[in-house]
């Protein structure tokens, strides 16, 4: 989903004033909590003057309503703040994530992708890895040609859902916590297999016969031949599918944690959370990214795009996690591997003078969504390829969050403070 002119005013750069009013006290306050790196100032393109990213202002204030009690810790804990939920899958470090004990950017150099969703599945790393079972190849269906990918996953697998496809209507019917062994007991019937039914209709989406796909030796094997990379990806693939396959509670897997506690079956978990993934600020925010490629054009425009966006008080896609205040290490991971194994060309090298001159402007590292659109430019592919390889792979992490959810037992069902206009209360007497 390419949307150019996004801009979003919760991820806005605002000036020192408006800064200062967030979080409801001086400048000159503002200065010295940015002194002290509670928040972040970046250059405005003028001389000596700063902007904040909003983001940042209103975690901060957050914090400090946290000290007003439960209300208002409960209400900050879903804008980036407290843990809400235990969880054995996915440990957050500055290092990037844990699967289960196991750092996950270590195990994209050396497992394959099946060894790793059944790590989050089951808790245990198999070797060799394991053989997945496939469906059958989905029927040809003229509406998924041409269409964006992230549209072909959502409606073909609906379509499945509704026609109860064979493999995968087995995954249905566990409605209930007695149903339910735990995440270790391994995923729902028909996970598997529903990992393989979305690759395949990634390759209707990209005109490739879907019955070739699944005759892969592997996901990332599949992978690499629907989206028409031609054997030349398949490692860069395989690791990419590794480091994007969970991150905690992301909006797309606590989205579907929400509608796996409901009893919804796991193509009802799936489609809540692809839908959710689908949104500028999610998955698809590779593309905000190569809106910026684009805005740029040619490597030697970036520093000139980036102060651009910054004057205009924008922020800049693609750069800085709150998560990881040194930076992301996933999106240094992928960058990487893009430079080792990829291909020139002037996109990617547009991509890495952003990377280059965001640094010299400390506007943050490189994100995730970064480097999965430097190895969809590295393998010569659609920069939409970056956006299904960061979706396929977050599957594995979606099916683990379902599972563990289910062994709760509990519904997910916060609540709200209402704020609307009051009730008004009982007539009163009337004209006397």
């Amino acid at each position: 989903m390419d949307q150019p002119g996004f801009s979003n005013p919760h991820e806005a750069l605002v000036d020192a004033a408006e800064a200062a009013r967030i979080l409801g006290v001086k400048v000159a306050t503002l200065y010295s909590y940015a002194s002290r790196g509670w928040v972040r100032a970046f250059p405005s393109g003028q001389h000596r003057v700063k902007r904040y990213l909003r983001a940042d202002l209103e975690r901060l204030r957050h914090r400090a309503d946290a000290r007003l009690g439960h209300e208002a810790v409960a209400a900050g804990a879903l804008r980036w703040g407290e843990p809400v939920l235990s969880s054995a899958l996915t440990e957050i470090r500055p290092d990037g994530p844990w699967y289960r004990g196991h750092l996950a950017l270590s195990l994209a150099r050396t497992e394959r992708f099946e060894s790793v969703a059944e790590l989050l599945w089951t808790g245990a790393l198999p070797h060799p890895p394991p053989g997945w079972p496939r469906p059958a190849p989905p029927r040809r269906a003229r509406t998924l040609a041409g269409v964006q990918p992230l549209d072909a996953l959502i409606t073909g697998l609906a379509t499945a859902r509704l026609a109860g496809r064979g493999d995968l209507a087995r995954g249905r019917g566990r409605s209930g916590p007695a149903a339910i062994h735990g995440p270790e007991a391994g995923p729902e019937p028909g996970a598997r297999e529903l990992v393989w039914f979305l690759v395949s209709l990634v390759a209707q989406a990209s005109g490739v016969d879907p019955a070739q796909v699944l005759a892969r030796p592997g996901v990332a094997a599949g992978l690499d031949r629907a989206l028409g990379a031609r054997g030349r990806g398949t490692e860069i693939i395989e690791a990419t599918l590794i480091a994007s396959a969970d991150h905690e509670l992301n909006a797309s897997s606590f989205t579907a944690r929400v509608a796996a506690s409901t009893g919804a079956d796991l193509e009802a978990c799936i489609l809540a959370a692809l839908a959710t993934f689908s949104g500028p600020r999610h998955g698809a925010e590779s593309m905000r990214v190569q809106a910026l490629v684009a805005e740029a054009g040619e490597p030697r425009q970036a520093r000139a795009t980036l102060l651009s966006r910054m004057r205009r008080g924008e922020a800049v896609p693609g750069f800085g996690h709150r998560l990881y205040p040194s930076g992301d290490p996933r999106g240094t991971f992928l960058l990487s591997l893009a430079r080792r194994g990829g291909r020139p060309s002037r996109s990617l090298a547009t991509l890495q003078a952003l990377v280059a001159e965001a640094g010299r402007l400390e506007l943050g590292g490189p994100t995730l969504d970064v480097g999965l659109l430097a190895v969809a430019h590295a393998l010569g592919l659609h920069p939409t390829a970056g956006q299904v390889l960061f979706c396929i792979g977050r599957t594995a992490g979606w099916i683990a969050h379902v599972a563990e959810q289910r062994a709760s037992g509990e519904l997910l069902r916060p609540r709200a403070r209402y704020v609307g206009p009051s009730t008004p209360g009982p007539p009163g007497p009337g004209p006397r």
